[in-house]
């Protein structure tokens, strides 16, 4: 649907705005924008077509997403296209700040960004780094399981304040 707002800014933006209001299927307090998995936005006289990475190969979320996101953009174009892309790799770094910071306030630990030291030296560093826990903010936790209830996600346990919690694993 467009709102009057929306139309009064040149297209590609006002795409890009009601992409934000899709959000993730799993995880409904981040948008599909600020989780980074809208690759591309394609614009041409009467169609769109957008790109979703999927945060793991096999992601069950992904036909979800891009129901949603030619749901979402029905309104501007009579052609809309969202389909699953690999011509790009979604990593944890692609997450927004605003993101971010809605994982923690829904109770999952974001990835450490890529390159920033987590604490850890062992041969899971990479893919498992030491989570801080979303509810107390402690850094004393530890990998409970490395499947969580999704592919992109492993549970922790905090020392601290003894609370599990989700952290999207690093890629």
């Amino acid at each position: 649907m467009v709102s009057a707002a929306i139309s009064a800014i040149p297209l590609e933006q006002a795409i890009w705005a009601a992409l934000d209001e899709v959000h993730d299927p799993e995880i409904p307090t981040i948008s599909i924008v600020d989780l980074g998995v809208v690759g591309t936005v394609e614009v041409a006289p009467g169609r769109i077509r957008v790109a979703i990475l999927p945060t793991f190969v096999g992601c069950p979320a992904v036909d979800l997403m891009c129901a949603a996101v030619e749901d979402q953009l029905r309104g501007f174009a009579p052609q809309v296209q969202a389909r699953v892309s690999f011509a790009e790799t979604w990593t944890s770094d692609r997450i927004t700040p605003r993101g971010r910071r809605h994982l923690r306030e829904s109770g999952f630990a974001p990835p450490t960004p890529l390159g920033e030291p987590d604490g850890r030296s062992d041969l899971m560093s990479p893919l498992l780094p030491v989570a801080q826990c979303p509810y107390c903010g402690s850094a004393d936790t530890t990998l409970a399981n490395a499947f969580g209830p999704t592919l992109c996600r492993a549970i922790y346990h905090c020392a601290e304040c003894q609370q599990p919690f989700e952290q999207f694993k690093t890629i």
